[in-house]
């Protein structure tokens, strides 16, 4: 287990950042944890940083000009160290930039920062990528936690009462999941009701995928009321995932997502992929806060 840092704020809320990923692990508001505990008999992960890609690559490389390059499912941030730039009571910057195991994958000079910020009931995080180089950087970003499911009691039940709610309605039609991870062109329809998802597990037989999302943010609400919101800040694709037997929820916020099926062209052309120009700096944001009761 790699070196974590803890940040607090008065009211008694708390977080601890993996140095490995700069990935939450834990978030508690009021002595109650929020974050799912990445018991690894269902997911060993908490709330990893995806980059350089969004989901799986088509033959599980990515191609760059006339060469090919190995690239795992969600790229390689999330199993790396960043290093500590400052850190405070109740902050901490992390970053990551490129060397030579990065550009045995990725051949881009890159920095890529996480600030992990905690106040009264809530976690913010602001990332910052820059592109020191001299050419453009094709760059996926993506933020992929997990919270118990469920978190405020009841159950995961079709009938227990919990939802997913989008800030605005979505379509109800999502990509269908191909073989490795790979999106289909074929769509299957959900339950979506307006802007309002009921959770069902038997849902997740694979991830549902929100394109182009209307929402700017998401709620995941249980039966008395109470949520946690996820609020995005440039990240254009949504998602929602668990596995049918798995204790946890994720809500997902990416900028790009996996390659179609079939797809054999330059990372440069990969779908919903961005390019940095030289020298340019990209923002991107989440939020992560809890309300109780008639405050969701």
């Amino acid at each position: 287990m790699g070196e974590r840092v803890t940040i607090k704020a008065g009211d008694g809320t708390a977080a601890v950042i993996a140095r490995d990923g700069a990935e939450p692990v834990s978030w508690r508001v009021n002595g109650r944890e929020y974050l799912w505990n990445g018991d690894s008999a269902h997911w060993n992960r908490h709330a990893p940083w995806l980059f350089p890609v969004v989901g799986a690559s088509a033959g599980g490389v990515v191609r760059v000009g006339d060469r090919t390059y190995p690239m795992a499912q969600h790229g390689f941030a999330r199993d790396l160290p960043f290093r500590l730039v400052e850190r405070t009571d109740d902050t901490v910057t992390l970053r990551l930039s490129d060397d030579a195991s990065t550009r045995a994958h990725y051949p881009y000079a890159f920095q890529l920062d996480v600030t992990a910020r905690v106040g009264p009931g809530m976690l913010d995080l602001e990332i910052w990528l820059e592109n020191p180089g001299t050419e453009p950087l094709p760059y996926g970003l993506g933020f992929h936690p997990a919270f118990p499911w469920p978190f405020a009691g009841g159950t995961r039940a079709k009938e227990g009462g919990y939802a997913v709610l989008f800030e605005h309605a979505e379509r109800a039609m999502v990509p269908e999941v191909g073989a490795g991870g790979l999106l289909l062109r074929q769509e299957r329809p959900i339950p979506l009701e307006g802007a309002t998802l009921p959770l069902d597990p038997d849902l997740f037989t694979e991830a549902l995928v929100f394109r182009d999302a209307a929402s700017g943010w998401m709620r995941f609400t249980a039966p008395d009321g109470s949520a946690i919101r996820m609020e995005m800040s440039d990240f254009p694709h949504l998602a929602v995932w668990t596995k049918p037997d798995a204790p946890f929820l994720s809500l997902e916020c990416w900028t790009g997502h996996a390659d179609w099926a079939g797809f054999a062209g330059d990372l440069t052309r990969r779908d919903s992929q961005r390019l940095l120009a030289p020298g340019a700096r990209a923002r991107h944001g989440v939020t992560l806060s809890v309300t109780t009761g008639d405050a969701a």
